[in-house]
């Protein structure tokens, strides 16, 4: 009986050198990655190589595998015939304003479905979980009606208003909350005298910071690259996103592939940028969301 306390002690010390070790992969593992980072990346690669070539030699067999020397011409044409200023502009306020809202009202009904009591809690988000069921098609022409009816149209609230909330994004704070966030802790606040708003600001928001992160990067992504209703409510010629900018990039009889090229390359290089600056962040909350305890 004597030894078990020894035994124990040492069992916690090899838990605590296997833990303080640090996991290496083999070979096989760094050729997967490699493997996967250099599909990923042949894209964005083949992008810059088409956009600094001409399109005649785009148009050669075999294409062109390196970069050519046309890339800044190409891209100041993009540049000047897309009105490629205006449209970052206009995007970086659209995809800014949807991804706020959309963490701020999803973050809120998200806690309200998870944390809350109230009357047909379970039926409300039900409906809601349900609207992501139908495909959005299917509200274009109401909703172009009812934009058309406020004078909306090719307009940016015409785009920012109808995606400041999300069914997805409230279902996946509210899975995320009903973890994360203990319910002994609100019912701490309420007994010292905290209103709703104030276990919201100084409860809920940094323990949700984890996801807020996701949800925003996530959301910020999708509306900077969604094409399909901004190009319905606005014009080329009024207040253009990038991709309803780039639709009037290389017409003519022969599209101009290198000039779409260069086009697409500055519709890309924020994301790239802002991925660059705030990515350790990102990640670090991501990292910080899952391990708990």
């Amino acid at each position: 009986m004597a030894r078990l306390p020894q035994v124990a002690q040492g069992d916690d010390e090899l838990r605590a050198q296997r833990a303080g070790r640090q996991l290496h992969g083999g070979r096989l593992t760094y050729a997967v990655l490699i493997v996967f980072t250099a599909g990923s990346l042949f894209p964005l690669i083949w992008t810059a190589v088409a956009a600094s070539r001409t399109n005649t030699r785009l148009a050669q067999t075999p294409p062109p595998f390196w970069f050519g020397s046309h890339l800044f011409k190409n891209l100041r044409i993009a540049w000047t015939d897309a009105n490629m200023g205006t449209a970052l502009l206009n995007t970086t306020i659209v995809a800014g304003s949807i991804a706020a809202g959309t963490v701020f009202f999803s973050t809120l009904a998200g806690f309200a479905f998870a944390k809350l009591r109230f009357r047909f809690k379970n039926l409300l988000l039900l409906l809601v979980i349900g609207t992501m069921m139908v495909p959005p098609q299917l509200g274009v022409v109401p909703l172009y009606m009812l934009v058309a009816k406020l004078s909306w149209t090719d307009q940016l609230q015409a785009v920012i208003l109808p995606t400041l909330v999300s069914a997805f994004g409230v279902f996946f704070m509210r899975q995320y909350l009903v973890e994360a966030l203990p319910t002994e802790l609100i019912e701490a606040a309420r007994v010292d005298g905290a209103s709703s708003w104030r276990v919201v600001w100084h409860i809920v928001f940094p323990v949700a910071r984890p996801a807020m992160a996701v949800l925003g990067m996530l959301t910020f992504v999708m509306a900077w690259n969604d094409f399909f209703w901004p190009i319905i409510a606005l014009t080329q010629n009024g207040s253009p996103t990038v991709q309803v900018a780039l639709t009037g990039l290389g017409r003519g009889y022969i599209p101009d592939q290198s000039v779409i090229m260069a086009g697409a390359l500055l519709g890309t290089l924020p994301l790239l940028v802002a991925f660059v600056v705030f990515g350790r962040q990102i990640v670090g909350g991501i990292m910080r969301g899952a391990v708990k305890g």
